[in-house]
């Protein structure tokens, strides 16, 4: 089954007319298709599923696993498809982030781990292929969680590299959480406030919750946001989506309001479990208005 968490689908257009250039237009939580645009005046669907598309692991050092994702053509072309082992992050706006190697995840990285068999693999229209994952703990592992992707990119088949023309590349990617030992979750609520979001035709605001995850174990928080007018009544509920938090950072979550009453003042109240069993609660008093031209 499909999950919009932990899901980003990379769409990129490459131009054969110019080699090498490659425009990606990134669009998180997308559906996993495509169109394949053909010289010739010719179009193909490009389909692609995968599942289960989270793993959560809890591994001792110097262990191993393997586990099986199964890829699938949605499509009724045949179509060829390329795995990658990624590093992951979530960006300010809670946009999940894949590559081949970001530095500064280094730390939690399992990327290393990581084996994937096939790597290269074909599938007609319709048809299901098992890929078979390892990950290895090294055995001098540090307690606390980690975090790493496989991801699958679909390829030009035989025919289509001999086709001059636009071609859409389709990428979807397993999340792998991997915690070793017993690390302490450590996290709180740091800031909440409210921001005018610019470019809409009428006023139009968002919450902001940051939350401060100080440990060496992600977490998922879960709770609401209630938006409280001058009489102290709640006129809006919003629930968080549960995105992890991942170890050593600060994470946004970002909640587009309503605010049917227009401008004026409020009160963000923010209640949150972050997996501790133990409530959270934050309150900012708050003046929505129009920002001067």
């Amino acid at each position: 089954m499909l999950s919009l968490v932990d899901l980003r689908c990379y769409r990129a257009v490459r131009s054969l007319a110019a080699p090498g250039h490659v425009l990606w237009n990134a669009r998180p939580f997308a559906l996993l298709a495509a169109l394949l645009a053909v010289c010739g005046g010719g179009s193909a669907q490009v389909g692609l599923g995968l599942a289960p598309m989270r793993e959560e692991l809890t591994l001792d050092p110097g262990a191993a696993h393997s586990g099986v994702l199964t890829l699938s053509n949605t499509s009724s072309n045949k179509l060829r498809a390329v795995a990658a082992m990624l590093d992951f992050y979530l960006d300010d706006t809670a946009t999940p982030q894949f590559g081949p190697d970001y530095k500064q995840e280094a730390e939690f990285s399992c990327r290393t781990w990581l084996s994937a068999n096939p790597m290269e693999m074909e599938l007609n229209g319709k048809a299901q292929l098992p890929v078979r994952y390892t990950l290895r703990v090294p055995p001098a592992t540090t307690a606390r969680s980690y975090h790493c992707a496989i991801g699958f990119t679909t390829l030009p088949t035989a025919e289509e590299v001999k086709a001059i023309g636009l071609r859409t590349a389709v990428q979807i990617v397993a999340a792998i959480y991997v915690v070793v030992g017993k690390p302490a979750l450590e996290g709180t609520v740091k800031d909440l406030r409210l921001e005018y979001v610019a470019g809409a035709k009428t006023p139009t605001w968002r919450a902001v919750v940051t939350i401060r995850n100080a440990g060496l174990l992600y977490f998922r928080p879960v709770g609401e946001l209630d938006v409280l007018n001058a009489e102290g009544a709640v006129v809006e509920t919003c629930h968080f989506v549960p995105l992890p938090v991942l170890p050593k950072r600060d994470q946004n979550f970002l909640f587009p309001l309503k605010l049917a009453g227009g401008p004026g003042k409020y009160t963000l109240r923010a209640r949150v479990d972050l997996g501790a069993n133990e409530i959270q609660e934050a309150t900012a008093l708050v003046v929505a208005a129009n920002p001067v031209p």
